[in-house]
């Protein structure tokens, strides 16, 4: 709750929108997916927070890395203590810019581009990824999956399990946005 509560004031501190054009998830999805020979590693967290200004298309999305669940405990060990360093690097944000102009006050899906700075392991790069944006009533969901190289990022992984962590994971996001009330 308190990252919550911190992330919503720093969003709102930037933010010089009315209420009825800011809108929030707390809970929002993400999950990653690596392919590899040996194994296929997945984890899963529904801590994430978002935001989304429908006016200026603005888009920020923030997780605690230490959130993210594994089927294999050592797995997530590894990720936090190793590879993400949690400890040291304890969240994963996103700000970005809508590119397309979706009608958010009309229901319908709408195919999007997301352009922004993703913020892994204490490492920025520019992202532009698709995905869709349904307005149904005062709702709007948002689903996307992008593709992230571990190493453009710092993320180094061990030599001796190289072999089981993919170069690259899938990442996917999916939110279901509520109008924002203080």
């Amino acid at each position: 709750m308190k990252y919550w509560l911190l992330f919503m004031s720093a969003w709102l501190a930037v933010s010089t929108a009315d209420a009825q054009e800011l809108y929030s998830c707390k809970n929002t999805r993400l999950s990653f997916f690596s392919s590899s020979p040996l194994e296929d590693i997945e984890a899963k967290t529904d801590k994430g927070a978002s935001a989304i200004n429908t006016k200026t298309k603005d888009i920020f999305f923030k997780v605690p890395i230490n959130s993210f669940q594994f089927k294999k405990k050592l797995m997530q060990e590894h990720f936090n203590e190793n590879y993400l360093e949690s400890d040291k690097y304890p969240f994963a944000e996103f700000k970005g810019k809508i590119n397309d102009s979706p009608e958010f006050s009309k229901n319908g899906t709408y195919p999007v581009t997301v352009t922004g700075t993703l913020s892994i392991h204490g490492i920025d790069k520019t992202y532009t990824a698709k995905g869709t944006i349904t307005t149904q009533g005062s709702n709007i969901t948002v689903n996307s999956t992008f593709n992230v190289r571990v190493a453009d990022h710092g993320i180094k992984i061990p030599s001796l399990v190289v072999q089981n962590v993919a170069e690259v994971v899938a990442v996917t996001v999916n939110a279901i946005y509520t109008p924002y009330s203080k």
